[in-house]
């Protein structure tokens, strides 16, 4: 009888929803390769084939997925810190390996080679980052309100992120912004979440704007968010504001005016900004109003990281990446350069009407849509599929990480509910960026669509983040469930 609750533990509970899911996305991706690669020169089931090959690193997922639903639930609590510390050193690694092992591609050493072999570590990163932070954050003794335990969740995320940086792979790593949706649901504050969603608003709209249409966008949010938070006494304090952004737009015109030949743009600013934050100072003070500090600690971060956002541009990026941010704000236009990518997905998107054109008749994504078979592999199902099975993939994607979210709520141990929502999560921001760039609403990362995208390193690893959510998910209790 405990032999037989053990085989249950192990085979029974399993959420056959987001397996079948799985599946139906992996023969989506296989059959958008195959129309999308085909070469005509060779024999359909070639291994020289590009959908030959996903079709062997599905399989060897699979084996892989198999092998994860055997494995004991506890192991995956109990070895995360030992994982995200070889993920930590396997990524690094491929910073000091020689060219030969590690090659450099498009500006980026992240890549091991050996033979027909390419491994990508920072895959499998995100993996070992969503155990390493669901440990930390069950933890009995964690507390999302507490600032030393978000330094340390913060330190677990920021670390991969910096290896992924320095391998100059910046797509891979802003995937791991994605973590702060697992900090929201798990009760983070949403004023703390103000600041991070602002650095990326910031980062856009400094090349946009002058210093002074900044400011003022700056404390038209934060007046708001102040506003917000003193209940019945939001007039009174939006009228005091109010007052500080007339004082510090007087102070920047008169600094900038008569002090021109010695001060720059953000030195005015600067001045105009340091008045008006020891007014709003004095006036919390004498007013006993403690929330007001937080709200000017919020703003004068802003302002401070305003002025860096050239040193990022210039010191982070790939000129690549440059060029891609640039063109997606409108501040330079190269249509037979940096926006040829896009301007060609766009195209064979729209060809492809209500119903599509049928599969391997796909025309533009074949012959001009670059990267076809990776990061614009949605190309391919828009031309060919139409409007309706461009539908179908969001669909197939939307349920499969609605379904994550629904296993991480029925979950009984905060580990497993806080890996459910990193996964999801993480599909998420994959799925939102991927398919942003190739209707231009996002800048061209070049991240794949998970599952459908070509390459044996993003299915293996994807396939390992999402069956081990499925397997924490398969506690004995929901095996007796199924069971019965």
């Amino acid at each position: 009888m405990i032999q037989s609750r053990n085989n249950i533990s192990l085979f029974g509970g399993i959420d056959r929803v987001a397996i079948i899911l799985y599946l139906l996305l992996v023969m989506v991706g296989l059959v958008c390769v195959a129309s999308a690669g085909y070469n005509d020169a060779e024999s359909f089931l070639s291994f020289s084939q590009n959908h030959v090959k996903q079709a062997m690193w599905a399989g060897v997922a699979c084996v892989v997925g198999i092998f994860i639903l055997l494995l004991d639930s506890r192991y995956y609590h109990m070895y995360a810190y030992y994982a995200f510390a070889i993920a930590l050193i396997f990524t690094a690694g491929t910073i000091f390996t020689p060219e030969a092992i590690a090659p450099t591609t498009n500006g980026a050493k992240a890549w091991y080679e050996v033979g027909p072999v390419r491994i990508q570590p920072a895959e499998f990163a995100k993996i070992a980052t969503a155990l390493a932070v669901a440990r930390i954050m069950s933890n009995y003794t964690f507390s999302i309100n507490r600032i030393g335990d978000l330094v340390r969740v913060a330190t677990i995320i920021l670390l991969p992120f910096a290896i992924i940086l320095m391998q100059n792979d910046t797509g891979s790593g802003v995937v791991l912004s994605s973590f702060i949706l697992v900090l929201y649901r798990e009760g983070l504050n949403k004023w703390l979440c103000i600041p991070i969603i602002m650095v990326a608003t910031l980062f856009l709209f400094s090349f946009l704007f002058t210093p002074m249409a900044l400011l003022c966008v700056l404390v038209l949010i934060f007046t708001i968010s102040n506003a917000m938070m003193m209940g019945r006494a939001w007039r009174l304090h939006i009228t005091f504001l109010a007052s500080i952004i007339m004082l510090a737009v007087i102070l920047y015109g008169v600094s900038a005016t008569l002090l021109d030949s010695a001060l720059t743009g953000y030195q005015s600013l600067i001045i105009a900004v340091a008045v008006g934050v020891v007014a709003a100072a004095i006036y919390a003070v004498s007013k006993n109003i403690k929330s007001i500090f937080l709200t000017l600690g919020f703003f004068i971060a802003s302002v401070i990281f305003v002025p860096t956002a050239d040193v990022i541009f210039e010191s982070v990026l790939q000129p690549h990446q440059k060029e891609r941010i640039l063109s997606f704000l409108g501040i330079i236009n190269d249509p037979a350069g940096i926006d040829y990518n896009v301007n060609q997905s766009k195209i064979a998107i729209g060809s492809g009407g209500l119903i599509g054109k049928g599969f391997m008749q796909g025309t533009q994504s074949k012959y001009f849509v670059p990267e076809k078979h990776t990061d614009f592999i949605f190309c391919t199902a828009g031309e060919e599929w139409g409007f309706v099975g461009s539908m179908v993939v969001l669909a197939l994607l939307c349920s499969l990480i609605l379904r994550l979210m629904k296993m991480g709520e029925r979950q009984q141990e905060p580990f497993s509910r806080i890996y459910c929502y990193s996964v999801a999560s993480i599909l998420l921001f994959h799925a939102m960026v991927n398919l942003g760039m190739t209707i231009g609403l996002i800048p061209v990362m070049g991240i794949p669509l998970p599952f459908i995208s070509y390459g044996g390193s993003s299915m293996i690893a994807f396939t390992i983040l999402l069956f081990i959510a499925i397997r924490l998910d398969a506690s004995p209790t929901r095996a007796m469930e199924a069971l019965n």
